[in-house]
């Protein structure tokens, strides 16, 4: 595989910073608010490297899916989901690596436990962590991978559920969905943004 244009309008940047969110602790560990770090897990084991902390205060992986493709910085903050700006933006700056070549992993309420979509740019549907690192990016334009969890039961509050662990038949799903999302992941870094979506969505 080469890092050139893999359509007209795509060019692949040598680096890309894969940010998986999560709150750090065991007690966090397999719930649903932490999805983003099982899939940039999923991803460190395919590029074949152990995770190490990072001055920006993260766990870092770094490598690349593919020979001869571009090097990836996995990266899990190991601060609460609401300050997970602080060390995308200082990876980011480490690794000068551009807005656009930063790819967020994380829940999504609104769609589907065994559903993904991808975007670059747009709101941040009230999500904290997207929010911190939209505000210390200083834009809102870098990709989000939005990895589905689907929406709490009767009147359970959104917080608390995000924050429990899945469910006996979601947990039996999740091997599968983790493997999707960083399928998605993958194709988004080698193929773009749109040919990502023509195949996953």
């Amino acid at each position: 595989m080469t890092t050139g244009a893999t359509s007209a309008s795509f060019s692949t940047p040598q680096t890309w910073l894969i940010v998986g969110l999560g709150n750090p602790g065991p007690q966090y560990a397999r719930t649903r608010h932490n999805i983003g770090q099982m899939v940039v897990d999923e991803l460190a084991g395919r590029v074949g490297s152990g995770f190490t902390a990072h001055k920006a205060g993260a766990a870092v992986a770094t490598g690349r899916l593919s020979p001869g493709g571009p090097r990836v910085v996995l990266a899990k903050p190991a601060t609460y989901m609401n300050v997970s700006g602080r060390p995308t933006a200082a990876l980011a700056a480490f690794y000068s690596v551009d807005p656009a070549a930063v790819v967020v992993v994380h829940d999504e309420l609104d769609i589907p436990f065994d559903t993904l979509k991808l975007k670059i740019g747009g709101g941040e549907g009230g999500h904290n962590g997207l929010k911190s690192i939209s505000q210390t990016l200083g834009t809102k334009d870098y990709h989000r991978v939005r990895v589905g969890v689907g929406r709490p039961p009767g009147r359970m509050d959104a917080a608390d559920y995000v924050l429990r662990p899945f469910s006996t038949e979601e947990r039996e799903l999740l091997p599968v969905h983790l493997d999707r999302a960083a399928d998605a992941v993958e194709k988004l870094i080698t193929g773009g943004l749109t040919a990502a979506q023509n195949s996953v969505h």
